[in-house]
């Protein structure tokens, strides 16, 4: 490893949380105190670094949260960070600190922002992918993906027993505003009879072939899981159109919501939050900059920040024929 000129790191978790946070903090402040590097926490993403928000963050300060769901650091999305004053502020108070380098954990959004910070100011910076959703490009899963599924999964098993006691039909909604990863492997590991995808053009007639197959077949109840951002409509409009068509359903909603971002993180999170924490620090001690640690085929890679925010994940067109397949 090239020698590393880094003194002090700041570290913020920013956008939506994602069971993992913490662990990925953990990482990077002892990874940072392990290499004699000063590791700050800024609490609430951008804004703390705008408003002085930081505190300085030795190895103990981190003791017990690799268990903790949520962040410690609170999170925020800033408004006034996308104004140039705004930002001119938070660089003024990395300077104040001696703040040489930034480690990001977010998504998207929060990537964007260092990116612009970095192409403005030319401070040091790293992303670390923290979002449910796993449409980040550059790595194979993103810190918080296997929890936030366990969550869903778990929730559609009960509701199966409820559905199945009654002969019912639900529509379940998951996360994933623009990418379908939980909805579609949740409605795999659940049986689901039909599963709905932003990636997909889906026709409300398809749904119904679907169900006329599943009748067929004597299945007298079913389980649709639907992404929050299908574009057919949202569970209630799916709800509707369905009663519509078949007055003798008895059908139910049930929209799993938050309980998908909360929860003690997975093995596998803890696990990778670990490991791109880590990467991260390392990626700045080589003189990188303007990218994301992420992990690929089981090794540490990183990509430039634009791409991961540009590219994104594609759904892996086996899984859909496989849940088609397996819906029988």
């Amino acid at each position: 490893m090239a020698e590393h000129k880094i003194k002090k790191i700041g570290v913020f978790t920013s956008g939506g949380d994602a069971p993992g946070m913490n662990a990925a903090l953990r990482a990077v402040v002892r990874t940072a105190n392990f290499y004699g590097i000063e590791c700050f926490g800024i609490r609430e993403g951008y804004n703390g670094l705008i408003h002085g928000n930081i505190t300085k963050m030795g190895a103990r300060s981190v003791s017990n949260i690799i268990n903790l769901g949520g962040t410690i650091l609170k999170s925020a999305r800033s408004a006034e960070f996308r104004t140039k004053e705004g930002r001119q502020t938070a660089y003024d108070n990395c300077v104040k600190h001696g703040i040489d380098a930034l480690v990001c954990i977010g998504g998207d959004g929060t990537f964007t922002g260092a990116k612009i910070f970095n192409e403005e100011f030319g401070i040091q910076t790293i992303g670390v992918p923290g979002t449910i959703d796993n449409d980040i490009f550059g790595t194979d899963t993103t810190i918080g993906y296997d929890t936030a599924l366990n969550t869903a999964m778990e929730a559609i098993d009960k509701i199966r027993d409820t559905a199945t006691s009654h002969s019912r039909v639900f529509f379940v909604e998951v996360m994933g505003r623009d990418a379908g990863f939980i909805a579609l492997n949740s409605g795999i590991a659940t049986g689901a009879v039909d599963i709905l995808i932003p990636e997909q053009n889906d026709s409300i007639q398809e749904l119904f072939d679907t169900f006329e197959k599943a009748g067929k077949r004597g299945k007298n109840s079913s389980i649709v899981v639907v992404a929050e951002g299908e574009k057919l409509g949202n569970v209630y409009d799916l709800a509707k159109q369905t009663k519509e068509k078949y007055p003798n359903y008895d059908i139910r909603i049930a929209v799993l919501g938050h309980i998908q971002r909360g929860g003690s993180p997975s093995c596998a999170d803890r696990v990778l939050a670990s490991r791109l924490g880590y990467g991260a620090v390392i990626g700045l001690m080589e003189g990188r900059s303007n990218v994301m640690a992420g992990m690929r085929s089981n090794n540490l890679v990183f990509t430039p920040i634009e791409e991961a925010i540009k590219k994104h994940n594609t759904i892996n067109k086996d899984l859909l024929e496989i849940s088609e397949i397996l819906a029988l």
